[in-house]
């Protein structure tokens, strides 16, 4: 839980897509230390947030969208008129370490997501300088993933931990 970092002071800014607490009267950490100074915080809608992600593994330096014009949101940032809308400029998010979840993994890194792993893990790989997976199956030899079933790149992985199993075969 990214709470306990920011209520021990470990977190200097803060780029999220919402900043709800879990209890509806409540402040979250986030908010109470932002509100005191002590952190810096950014809100950014959540197709923005992932699509900036993205920009940052594939290599683009920014991109415009209409998300977010005419709000707090677009307020200092560059903005252009194309074919009648206006746009606002991102900029790419990149990561110095990307922690994700895989189904299964090959020894070179090469990476397989089931349901919802293939939301954000793929592009969160391809965006941080370091990528450390936790792999909830057997490490297996390169070749045993079918190629058509490697939805990352070993290239863009660090480290592959195998998640231990517990006493009853639950993880």
């Amino acid at each position: 839980d990214v709470g306990h970092l920011i209520e021990a002071g470990r977190v200097a800014k803060m780029i999220c897509a919402f900043t709800a607490s879990p209890y509806p009267s409540k402040k979250s950490s986030l908010e109470i230390k932002e509100e005191a100074g002590e952190i810096e915080s950014e809100l950014v809608p959540q197709g923005t947030f992932v699509e900036r992600i993205r920009a940052a593994g594939a290599g683009i330096g920014g991109f415009f969208t209409p998300t977010g014009v005419g709000t707090e949101i677009a307020n200092g940032k560059e903005s252009r008129i194309i074919d009648g809308r206006e746009y606002i400029l991102e900029y790419p998010l990149r990561a110095d370490y990307a922690f994700i979840r895989a189904f299964r993994a090959d020894t070179i890194g090469n990476l397989q997501f089931r349901l919802s792993q293939r939301n954000f893990n793929p592009i969160m790989a391809m965006a941080a300088t370091t990528t450390i997976v936790e792999v909830e199956e057997d490490i297996v030899k390169p070749g045993g993933i079918d190629p058509d079933m490697v939805h990352t790149p070993g290239i863009v992985v660090d480290r592959v931990v195998a998640i231990p199993s517990s006493p009853r075969g639950i993880l």
